[in-house]
């Protein structure tokens, strides 16, 4: 029970607990402010705000309530009331574990919707087929969590899979729970397009950006620096098949990034669209070079591009290796079936600190 209490403690300090509290009252005298609805956007963001601190604020108050309720009891209990006390105590620590994980979000933007590309490396269908496969896992995890998916581009393998799926997920902390997910996976495996049956090597990249609220963005891109195509869908066919020419293809010229929608029949929304996710990706490329300069300022070892030492998928071994934080699963059909918690639990770990990095490599 102790060390229960010690952790509850460590995390009051770690969560800012009386910071939040404060910031809290501030929150809640500017909604009481009938002005504020005049705003729309600054409404949103002190709405969305208050609601993720209340949250924090409450769950702790509680938690520690009930830990203090509960350590009482145990002091004046008979070895048998103990025993009964014993599921209290575990229903105690894991909801301190579920709060532990609140701390791992470390990452702006934790709280919005995930904007995912998977894109297949060099390899042609091997790697096409294993960006398919990639991108099946995520949608399936995504199901399996109750979390809504939007379709936004997507571009077929010669043989199977994908050359790119570019896809929308939304969910509470869909991007904070993604995060982890962005960089280079490698797939070995025995090819079930060689009749030769030899074993190969594919690579496939996972680009993970969240969806930012549009007034936080506030980037202007000129005429000049796009260049536009339109395009019939590719998708694979049926009654909902795009038939007209209205997917539409936006290049942004200085930077050579790529964006797709074929996500409804009309070319103005698309276009619409596709140039909303390309400010996103904009945005999020200004953001991690402020972060590294920041770093560097501060004299701060920067972690180098999320996830530029991935995770290998060797499905004839039986192991998925995750090279950043040292996870062995040896499941890889249920992680490819969209298990995939454990694995982004540790890389949220990685990616707040506490969990110490792996040397890259692999066992192959």
């Amino acid at each position: 029970m102790q060390e229960l209490l010690e952790k509850l403690a460590s995390l009051r300090e770690y969560l800012d607990i009386p910071g939040k509290t404060r910031r809290l009252n501030e929150l809640d005298r500017e909604l009481s402010d009938p002005e504020l609805w005049n705003n729309a956007g600054r409404a949103r963001q002190v709405t969305q705000e208050a609601g993720s601190l209340r949250r924090i604020v409450e769950d702790y108050t509680k938690l520690n309530s009930d830990a203090q309720g509960l350590e009482e009891m145990l002091e004046i209990a008979s070895p048998e009331e103990r025993e009964m006390l014993a599921e209290e105590q575990s229903s105690i620590q894991a909801r301190v574990d579920d709060l532990y994980r609140e701390t791992l979000f470390t990452m702006k933007h934790a709280d919005t919707p995930a904007i995912v590309r998977v894109k297949g490396g060099a390899g042609g269908t091997e790697a096409q087929d294993w960006a398919g496969m990639l991108a099946r896992m995520y949608m399936r995890w995504a199901e399996r969590r109750g979390y809504k998916v939007d379709l936004v581009d997507e571009q077929p393998g010669d043989q199977a899979g994908y050359q790119s799926i570019e896809f929308i997920i939304r969910g509470d902390k869909a991007f904070g729970m993604m995060a982890p997910e962005h960089g280079v996976h490698r797939l070995v495996r025995v090819s079930p397009f060689d009749s030769n049956n030899r074993r190969q090597t594919s690579f496939a990249s996972v680009d993970i950006v969240p969806e930012v609220p549009e007034e936080e963005i506030n980037i202007h891109i000129p005429d000049s620096d796009l260049r536009r195509d339109v395009f019939r869908s590719q998708g694979a066919g049926g009654q909902g098949v795009n038939t007209t020419d209205s997917a539409v293809r936006l290049t942004h010229l200085p930077t050579g990034i790529a964006v797709a929608s074929q996500q409804t029949r009309s070319q103005i929304k698309n276009h619409e669209i596709a140039l909303q996710i390309l400010k996103q990706r904009l945005y999020d490329i200004e953001m991690r070079k402020r972060e590294a300069e920041e770093a560097a300022a501060r004299g701060a070892q920067a972690k180098v591009e999320w996830g530029s030492q991935m995770r290998s998928y060797v499905l004839d071994k039986q192991y998925i290796k995750d090279h950043r934080t040292g996870i062995m699963n040896h499941n890889p059909d249920d992680a490819l079936d969209g298990d995939l918690d454990d694995m982004m639990w540790a890389g949220l770990e990685w990616l707040a600190g506490k969990r110490v990095a792996e040397e890259a490599g692999d066992d192959e």
